[in-house]
């Protein structure tokens, strides 16, 4: 039997990582936060002012547009947390 040839192969040696730890800016964390709290609130004033028939200027015309806008102020605040290291 013959006898098998032994390879010549270079040892692995894995990609070295970088040292520079990502860090995310100092204005995310409270526009993200600042976001989740408008758009809470947002929602929250529109029901209480909704069942109680009071009238805000420029909230009762949008009816339950708003609803849309208190939603995507929070969606806002949830894609900004998505950047948050």
């Amino acid at each position: 039997m013959p006898k098998s040839k032994v390879r010549k192969k270079a040892v692995y040696t894995p990609p070295q990582r970088s040292q520079k730890v990502a860090v995310s800016p100092r204005w995310l964390v409270p526009t993200m936060v600042g976001c989740w709290l408008i758009g809470l609130i947002w929602i929250a004033v529109y029901y209480v002012t909704a069942s109680t028939g009071t009238n805000v200027p420029g909230m009762s015309t949008l009816s339950n547009w708003n609803l849309l806008i208190g939603f995507g102020v929070i969606v806002v605040g949830v894609v900004l947390s998505t950047r948050w290291r």
